[in-house]
């Protein structure tokens, strides 16, 4: 799995609680660096990418965890 600068264990937390945890810690990582949301919440699928895009960051994409839970990436670009 690709190494974001912050992880984020947002396992367990509802929608829109894992954006908004995003949204809250992206000021953790430099510009050009990437943060990861581990999210179990199905609606993380889309409301992450839909964040990044409204709010001008880059998605990466998405990896697995050891565990197997989705860890979605974005690069901070401001």
């Amino acid at each position: 799995m690709t190494e974001p600068a912050v992880l984020l264990d947002c396992r367990r937390l509802l929608c829109p609680r894992p954006v908004v945890e995003l949204a809250k810690n992206l000021h953790r990582v430099a510009i050009g660096e990437t943060i990861g949301v581990a999210a179990d919440d199905v609606a993380a699928r889309t409301d992450v990418p839909a964040w990044a895009r409204m709010r001008g960051q880059q998605f990466l994409g998405t990896e697995n965890a050891e565990d197997g839970v989705p860890v979605y990436l974005v690069r901070r670009l401001s």
